[in-house]
């Protein structure tokens, strides 16, 4: 829980994440604990992405402020697509698609929160809800669409908001009629959950804030239309940028996804070891449920010691503790102690080798050059580019530059059978930190 002082939106408001707010009496409104909020995410791919954490951080601080969340997950609507300052019109996915990317995408969100299906201990009434939109949006036909919700929607402010305009003046793209009907659909869903659950906080990134205003002049209007009155509220986060001003969520590498099967747990890892030192006490606000306190002292000791990357240590544990257990901690642990000679490497296990070495360059030998007295390190480091000739592979085996699985070698090593790594694979080293993976098959 959230210390008493402090509210859900001053903690918000130290860690960077409260960009812009909208509705009357919000901070009276959440002094009630068990108000209920949500979030929507496309389903657009069968992963959530590192950048799609911003917003599923936000509400695991809904949750632990005392609220109820409910994570909805866009079968309807992603199969509309967002037109949301995209410069163009999205692929239309199939319904195939959608409902397939919904369940990956619903996993990635399981272990981040505590559920209402689960055995709390108490505060059950916090427990985090899973929707799927699609679930309501295929019970309605398209004359009451029209009637009950798109009279209520005029097109002159609709064709005003940021996203459509600017699609509207790219006169080689231009907006399709479904994807300027998206607004409507994301209003409707505020309307539903609203009069479902008693949903009336709609949390999302700053570019959503127009379709979360429409939804809460839905329920105003709806409300007004039998004569009551209806609360609703809105909070969006910034734009997270890296510090020299590149979008968040990619590596060198491309994507970086919560689920497993697209980055494993140690390439997750990797990327928060290797936030920069201007991001890292950002990263700590935004992604963990570190406090204020303890985020301080951990930049402290890192202004002090930055060599020693110990925010990057800690914001990289804590990241990935919450989206893959503490299971693959304990693994990664183990692979980055052995690729740093801190362990052994033959103590790692298939896909982990895998997993730590899928970027280093490598080259494919005949597994039989192995059988009798194998092959001499001076032929085999010019094959692998760790040595330019056999001359400068000599030298560097002479001064006890090169290593074979972790393990230094003497000058005239010779690699066998008894050197593979689950039948298949010989690590080398050259100095500190140039690998190649020799791969031996038949």
């Amino acid at each position: 829980m959230a210390r008493p002082t402090e509210t859900f939106l001053s903690e918000l408001e130290w860690r960077g994440l409260l960009h812009q707010t909208a509705g009357s009496g919000l901070e009276e409104h959440l002094a009630s604990p068990g108000r209920i909020g949500y979030c929507g995410f496309d389903p657009t791919a069968d992963s959530l992405g590192v950048g799609n954490l911003v917003a599923l951080s936000i509400m695991r601080l809904w949750q632990r402020a005392g609220h109820k969340p409910i994570l909805l997950l866009g079968g309807a609507t992603g199969m509309i697509g967002d037109p949301s300052f995209k410069d163009d019109e999205r692929n239309l996915l199939s319904e195939e698609e959608v409902r397939h990317n919904v369940e990956c995408q619903a996993a990635s969100m399981r272990p981040l929160f505590r559920w209402e299906d689960e055995d709390l201990d108490k505060d059950k009434e916090q427990g985090a809800r899973l929707v799927n939109n699609l679930d309501w949006w295929r019970e309605l036909n398209f004359v009451d669409v029209l009637r009950d919700i798109g009279k209520h929607f005029s097109v002159n402010a609709m064709i005003q908001r940021d996203s459509v305009r600017m699609r509207l003046e790219d006169r080689d793209h231009g907006i399709s009629y479904t994807e300027f009907s998206y607004m409507l659909l994301q209003a409707y869903d505020f309307l539903h959950l609203h009069n479902t659950y008693d949903c009336t906080v709609q949390m999302s990134g700053s570019d959503q804030y127009g379709n979360i205003v429409s939804g809460m002049d839905l329920i105003r209007r709806h409300a007004a239309a039998s004569g009551r009155e209806a609360e609703s509220f809105a909070v969006t986060t910034p734009l997270l940028l890296k510090a020299d001003g590149k979008k968040f969520g990619k590596s060198e590498a491309g994507n970086i996804w919560l689920s497993a099967e697209r980055t494993s747990p140690y390439a997750f890892y990797q990327f928060w070891i290797n936030a920069s030192d201007d991001d890292v006490g950002r990263f700590l606000r935004t992604f963990t449920l570190l406090g204020r306190e303890e985020i301080e002292e951990l930049e402290a000791k890192h202004a002090a010691a930055p060599h020693e990357r110990s925010a990057q240590q800690r914001l990289a544990e804590e990241v990935t503790r919450a989206v893959h257990g503490s299971d693959e901690i304990e693994r990664v642990r183990a692979a980055s102690g052995a690729l740093f000679g801190r362990g052994e490497l033959r103590d790692l296990d298939a896909k982990m080798l895998i997993d730590v070495f899928a970027d280093v360059p490598h080259s494919v030998h005949a597994k039989n050059d192995l059988e009798k007295e194998g092959v001499s390190l001076v032929d085999l480091l010019p094959e692998t580019g760790l040595a330019k000739s056999k001359r400068e592979a000599r030298e560097y085996l002479k001064n006890g530059a090169i290593a074979v699985n972790g393990q230094k070698v003497a000058a005239d090593a010779h690699l066998t059978g008894k050197d593979l790594l689950h039948g298949e694979t010989i690590l080398i080293k050259r100095g500190k930190k140039l690998w190649h993976a020799s791969l031996w098959r038949n």
